[in-house]
C-alpha cells in the first residue's frame, strides 16, 4: 500500500462530556470537538507536559478543544471553568488513545 493512501485531511470528531457531576452542575452534557488526526508537534507538546507547566498546558488545551467549526473554544480572552477543562482533557485523552 502506498503511504499516500493513509494521508487524509483531519476530520472533526464530536466529544461529549456527560459525567454526572458536569451534567448536574451545568444542567446538560457538554459538547466539543477534536480532530481525529493531530500534528506530530502536538504529540510532542503533550509528552513534554508536566504538572507544574500550566502555561504549556493551556496552550495545548487551546489547540485541542474546538467548536463545531474547528475554532478554538479558549483563547487569551475566553476561559472555560477548570472542572470543564479537566473533564475535556480526560475525554481528549480517551479519544486520542483510541485513534
Amino acid at each position: 500500500m502506498d503511504l499516500k493512501e493513509l494521508s487524509k485531511k483531519p476530520q472533526l470528531l464530536e466529544v461529549v462530556i456527560d459525567d454526572e457531576k458536569i451534567v448536574e452542575k451545568y444542567g446538560d452534557s457538554l459538547t466539543f470537538y477534536i480532530y481525529d488526526r493531530q500534528p506530530l508537534d502536538l504529540y510532542g507538546k503533550l509528552s513534554k507536559m508536566t504538572d507544574s507547566d500550566f502555561e504549556h498546558m493551556n496552550d495545548v488545551f487551546q489547540e485541542l478543544i474546538l467548536d463545531k467549526d474547528g475554532n478554538k473554544v479558549m483563547d487569551n480572552e475566553h476561559v472555560l471553568p477548570i472542572d470543564v477543562v479537566m473533564a475535556a482533557v480526560t475525554k481528549v485523552g480517551e479519544r486520542l488513545g483510541k485513534l
